[in-house]
């Protein structure tokens, strides 16, 4: 791949949806991983379709204990040597399953960090798990904001979602085709669209057309359930909410990492 210039970002969602997450975050040369809930061989072997160094990751960033994005992050930690950045409650919830990581880093919603050259900002967002956070990251002018997980984009996701480059945004379900699902439980249809749940196609569009300006450059809609949702209908939705703006849409997929993409502030 072609390494970003020191006022670039470079993206790729290696895997997004209730099956695992994982995101490679880069600006040439730190290169994070946000989230890490799919194996570290199966997170390897997405690098690699897309001409990432596995042996290259310098850290692992984790926005909640849910195991699909948990799973493979203190393997990945032991086998790289890497430290995990992770809340203390968020740690405490995860360890059954993530184990001691190489290096634990405790960070907290609202207070900025640094890995190398890139500034990450967490910032609580509202999902049934402890200490759940969204994350922007910035480099040189340039900013990437990413909320997968959440039920409700309340004043705090949109206050640090705002300016940003890149968007990395749920749109989980089709609220019809959620009711109507008779695979899932009342109780778990609950949970999905309730204010700790996941954010319908709807609500996602009214967050884009909030955020929408003129050096948004690339949205992707992230963690779309299988069942409850299609890529034609959040996509749909999606594009009337940007009518007029210039960003790139896309989906990101559960199943194969998406493209790599290099973002900067200026265009």
């Amino acid at each position: 791949m072609t390494e970003p210039t020191d006022h670039r970002l470079s993206v790729c969602v290696l895997a997004s949806g209730s099956k695992g997450n994982a995101i490679h975050v880069s600006d040439g040369e730190t290169n994070v991983l946000f989230d890490a809930g799919l194996s570290g061989k199966e997170i390897r072997r997405r690098m690699d379709l897309r001409g990432l160094c596995f042996e290259s990751l310098d850290a692992i960033v984790i926005s909640h204990e849910h195991n699909d994005h948990i799973k493979g992050a203190g393997v990945l930690s032991r086998k790289l040597k890497i430290p995990v950045y992770i809340s203390e409650r968020t740690f405490l919830a995860a360890e059954p399953v993530m184990g001691k990581p190489h290096d634990l880093r405790a960070i907290d919603c609202g207070i900025p960090f640094r890995i190398d050259g890139l500034t990450i900002h967490p910032f609580s967002i509202s999902h049934d798990a402890v200490d759940p956070s969204g994350f922007s990251i910035e480099k040189n002018g340039t900013k990437i904001g990413l909320a997968t997980d959440l039920g409700v984009a309340n004043l705090v996701v949109r206050e640090h979602l705002k300016f940003s480059n890149l968007l990395i945004i749920e749109s989980n379900h089709d609220p019809v085709m959620l009711i109507e699902n008779d695979n899932y439980p009342w109780p778990l249809k609950q949970r999905v669209k309730g204010r700790k749940g996941h954010l319908a196609n709807e609500d996602t569009a009214a967050l884009l057309a909030e955020l929408a300006h003129d050096n948004l450059h690339h949205v992707i809609l992230a963690h779309l359930s299988e069942e409850n949702n299609s890529p034609d209908m959040a996509l749909a939705l999606a594009v009337q909410a940007l009518a007029g703006a210039t960003a790139t849409l896309s989906v990101a997929s559960q199943h194969e990492p998406g493209e790599v993409i290099h973002v900067s502030g200026a265009g």
